[in-house]
């Protein structure tokens, strides 16, 4: 039932979209998503209190015959919301306010109000609610149209089923988007079945997670999903991120407030290499889809940096500066998990090939992953994922090499995604590798090499052949069944149905000729 709402709400959305670029419109969309799940969740806890109010059995009974003006005065108190992590909402920002004022002709200005009243009452919000209503270059009548659309959403009064309905329409439609936008659009948002891979190997429990570059937040929504669907609660982590483009910054807050997870996305969007806005943070998790092979990274304050453990990455390329930098913000007996792309593994320009022998000999490089192409909405760059850990406990001197690029399904024409099954798949093997188990008392198998999908190799071997970190490389071929059949056999079998296939293209060619010279057409 949520995907054909999600599909159906998706289609009238975009229908409403007329002309506008699907970068702006998004933001209109997401916003007023965002609002109307911070007045539901507001309405339903004060729906709760006051039944609660009137329960004898309740601890905030307030006595067998309230009035009517206690009650209220008792509404008014924002400690109960607090208490829930439900923001205070004025009367002038409630849902009901704004789709009574769907059809007036000021209805953006209305609703950019609406947000400035949420803001004053909720100093958390301040500077991630996008004021661009009253401006917004829809058509007459469109933006009207997209509060009724809105405001079919909710379902139900049950607040934590309306969150997690709220929060997958609303990962469902930054995907959406992201398709919509091409290029621009995947910058910040990546696909599920990648984040799964990623998180799935981390095995993120407990402790410290950190994106440095958060794009809309999916990696911290992705970690959120797995500690519950393993058995543990999203308060077991704390959330730390940061963010350069100022709009994405603002969707990765709603994204995360709207499941009601705390986060710290640092004081303002700014660029994680020159202004970290978590200078003195060391995490247990890092993971991350940075921007691949950025050219304009490079500023003069970074030469020297403290990061640089291995190298002084090339100004030409951040690839490098990337995982120096996730390193830095590991704490010892931390894991990294972050995407790049292919040339990473192997490339030798400008000292990167230096910088790569120096991690591999340091033991910082844990598993290394390729990936099957076209799993981005925006770029047919192939991909990798690279598994970073500090003080490697399990496997000293050893890398794990898995080859998946063999494995996904196609979604649509040109985009494929890993399966549950394939992502188990991957986890698995590298908890077996690790010998942890995926789940508190969860099954750890013994590890076997499997030709053509995964290898452990000694770093050694991986000095031998210049440090490249190409799983291909080391996972050897896939094994091929033997029909048993003798070659001598097999080879005079395949001659003669050789033979046979040219005598019939002979026969061809003749009758081709013959009918083309009844015709006048000799040759």
């Amino acid at each position: 039932m949520i995907n054909d709402i999600k599909k159906t709400l998706w289609a009238t959305a975009d229908k409403l979209r007329s002309n506008m670029d699907a970068a702006e419109y998004k933001h209109l969309v997401l916003g007023l998503i965002f609002v109307k799940f911070v007045s539901d969740t507001f309405t339903a806890r004060r729906d709760e209190l006051a039944r609660r109010f009137a329960d004898p059995d309740d601890e905030y009974f307030l006595g067998e015959t309230p009035d009517l003006e206690t009650i209220e005065a008792e509404l008014e108190d924002r400690d109960y919301f607090r208490a829930v992590n439900a923001f205070w909402v004025p009367e002038s920002a409630r849902w009901e306010v704004i789709r009574a004022a769907a059809k007036q002709p000021d209805i953006g200005k209305q609703i950019d109000a609406a947000l400035t009243a949420l803001e004053v009452e909720n100093p958390k919000l301040k500077g991630i609610l996008d004021k661009r209503y009253g401006r917004a270059s829809l058509p007459d009548g469109k933006l009207g149209e997209l509060v009724d659309l809105v405001s079919t959403i909710g379902f139900g009064a049950d607040a934590a089923q309306a969150k997690d309905i709220l929060g997958q329409v609303y990962e469902y439609f930054l995907g959406m988007f992201a398709s919509a936008e091409g290029k621009r659009g995947g910058q910040f948002y990546t696909p599920a079945s990648i984040v799964q891979t990623l998180v799935g190997v981390l095995n993120p429990h407990q402790g410290k997670v950190y994106d440095p570059c958060c794009g809309s937040g999916g990696m911290f929504v992705q970690s959120e999903k797995f500690i519950e669907a393993h058995g543990g609660k999203i308060n077991d982590v704390s959330i730390y991120g940061q963010e350069s483009n100022p709009t994405t910054w603002r969707l990765a807050a709603m994204n995360l407030a709207i499941r009601g997870i705390e986060f710290n996305l640092g004081r303002e969007p700014a660029d994680s290499f020159t202004r970290d806005q978590h200078p003195d943070l060391r995490a247990d998790f890092v993971m991350a889809n940075p921007p691949f092979n950025i050219s304009d990274w490079w500023h003069g304050s970074l030469e020297g940096d403290p990061r640089w453990v291995y190298g002084t990455p090339p100004q030409g390329n951040a690839n490098y500066a990337w995982l120096q930098h996730m390193l830095y913000h590991l704490k010892s007996g931390g894991r990294a998990g972050i995407v790049l792309a292919n040339g990473s593994m192997s490339s030798s320009q400008s000292g990167e090939g230096e910088i790569r022998a120096a991690m591999v000999e340091a033991d910082v490089v844990e598993v290394m992953v390729a990936l099957p192409g076209q799993l981005f909405f925006n770029t047919q760059i192939p991909a990798c994922l690279w598994f970073l850990t500090k003080g490697k406990q399990q496997r000293k001197g050893e890398v794990l090499f898995i080859d998946a690029r063999k494995l996904g399904t196609n979604v649509s024409r040109v985009q494929i995604q890993l399966t549950e099954e394939e992502i188990e798949r991957i986890a698995q093997t590298v908890a077996d590798w690790r010998g942890e188990p995926l789940d508190k008392g969860g099954v750890v198998n013994d590890y076997t090499d499997i030709p053509g999908f995964c290898r452990s190799v000694t770093l050694k071997e991986i000095a031998e052949h210049g440090h490249v970190l190409t799983p291909g490389r080391y996972v050897g071929a896939e094994a091929v069944e033997d029909d048993d059949e003798a070659f001598a056999v097999k080879m005079q079998t395949l001659t003669e149905k050789l033979g046979e296939q040219m005598a019939k293209g002979a026969e061809l060619d003749a009758l081709i000729r013959q009918k083309l010279g009844g015709l006048g057409y000799e040759f």
